[in-house]
């Protein structure tokens, strides 16, 4: 049976972060909000696209206020939306589902009296309140300086590079940027200017910016993004705007103004991945954007020589054992990331880590070291975990013999910035050893 060596693959990952030439990349996605560390009752600080849902949906069903071209309440609109979502097939949409189905109505509905119910006006309010409740749920601040935002900020902070960081992100909440402005990173987001900075497209494509600056791609756009009467997309200071949210949930035919820094984002996206020798680090991304998919899988099969890692949460495979009527054990089998596994058997340089497995290589196997002793200084971060499963009999109970399985925990986001916080003082160990 094949294994894949957990600590091989974590010496792998600080070798390459600590080469200051090749050029490196993290993907942060909407898995990463949930590993911010919370008071009790207060967690998640963002939630999750299914608790994001819900929390619109309530939010919404609070309105009262009637759109005077419908005399139809909000909360009325927008239950009836949802299920016209659901008549496409999308069994229990999330909010992204709704946006998108919402934004393609408006767009065929210009001119037009009434599509599938709705009005033109109608379409228009509810589009702005979903994306008002999605800001305002979304406009949170960390809750201190030791969260792993922080600690991915200040490793790029302490590492000296002649190749500029460069941080993707489908999120649209300011985190990231509390984060870098809290430590003072300097970074670059592709607006420019003062009291509206606007998107800069040239500079976006040349990339003729200070190295030491962090490039920061917000793919989906953000909270304080908007969308100008004379379609001028601009980034506010504040979150006060009147002006149309540039949130996109989805790859979407939507307006040109609006497509512009999301086509622009993800060329950039396409370009660093046909570098030589880049290497992006993925965190809370669960490969279901069909888009971002195929852009991330062209680049890989045109670059050989890039790789891709992506760290997921939690195991690869779910065991669950239940009793039938007859009193046996049947086990059920699940994979939660049936997409990621898909690719990465299928292209050599999209690699899976998660807690119980990995694909590397387009091999799935679990994770077990080549060696059984191993120390601190290659167990990074204690990333690596033993865990004593005990042996179940023929009637499917548990004896007092165990067997030793490992877990490789980097696919947690909380676990990944212990790492990074680790890495920069092992590099300035190193410096000082060399004496250098």
């Amino acid at each position: 049976m094949s294994f894949h060596d957990p600590i091989r693959q974590s010496k792998y990952l600080r070798q390459t972060l600590s080469q200051d030439k090749k050029p490196v990349g993290f993907f942060v996605s909407a898995g990463c909000p949930l590993a911010v560390a919370m008071p009790d009752k207060e967690w998640p600080l963002i939630p999750d696209v299914s608790g994001l849902t819900k929390y619109i949906k309530e939010q919404i069903d609070k309105e009262t206020e009637e759109i005077p071209q419908t005399k139809r309440s909000l909360a009325y609109s927008y239950s009836k939306l949802i299920e016209e979502v659901i008549k496409t097939g999308k069994a229990i949409p999330t909010i992204e589902d709704i946006l998108s189905f919402l934004r393609g109505m408006m767009q065929i509905s210009k001119g037009a009296s009434d599509i599938r119910g709705f009005g033109e006006s109608e379409l228009a309010d509810l589009e702005k309140l979903v994306c008002k409740k999605i800001a305002e749920k979304l406009d949170v601040n960390l809750p201190d300086n030791k969260t792993p935002y922080h600690k991915l900020a200040k490793w790029v902070n302490n590492i000296e590079r002649d190749t500029p960081i460069e941080i993707f992100t489908t999120n649209y909440d300011l985190l990231m940027e509390e984060a870098f402005e809290s430590l003072k990173v300097p970074y670059f987001d592709g607006f420019v200017g003062t009291r509206f900075p606007f998107f800069d497209l040239r500079a976006v494509e040349d990339g003729v910016i200070p190295n030491h600056w962090t490039r920061l791609w917000k793919i989906h756009g953000s909270i304080n993004w908007y969308l100008r009467e004379n379609k001028d997309v601009y980034r506010s200071t504040s979150l006060n705007g009147t002006d149309s949210y540039i949130i996109h949930p989805s790859h979407l035919k939507y307006d040109q103004s609006r497509k512009m820094p999301y086509l622009a984002l993800i060329d950039r996206l396409n370009k660093f991945l046909r570098q030589n020798s880049a290497v992006l680090i993925m965190s809370g991304y669960s490969f279901s954007d069909e888009h971002l998919n195929d852009t991330i899988l062209n680049a890989l099969r045109a670059n050989p020589t890039a790789m891709v890692i992506a760290l997921l949460f939690g195991n690869l495979t779910t065991i669950k054992e239940e009793e039938d009527k007859e009193d046996k054990i049947v086990v059920t089998t699940t994979n939660n990331y049936e997409k990621a596994t898909e690719l990465a058997e299928n292209r050599s340089n999209l690699s899976i880590w998660t807690f119980d497995e990995a694909i590397i290589g387009g091999l799935r196997a679990k994770w077990k070291p080549t060696k059984s002793e191993y120390d601190a200084e290659e167990n990074i971060a204690n990333a690596v975990k033993q865990k004593l499963i005990p042996i179940k009999d023929s009637e499917g109970k548990d004896t007092e013999e165990k067997i030793v399985k490992y877990e490789f925990l980097l696919g947690d986001f909380a676990v990944l910035g212990d790492f990074l916080q680790e890495l920069i003082g092992k590099e300035q160990f190193k410096i000082k050893q060399d004496g250098v």
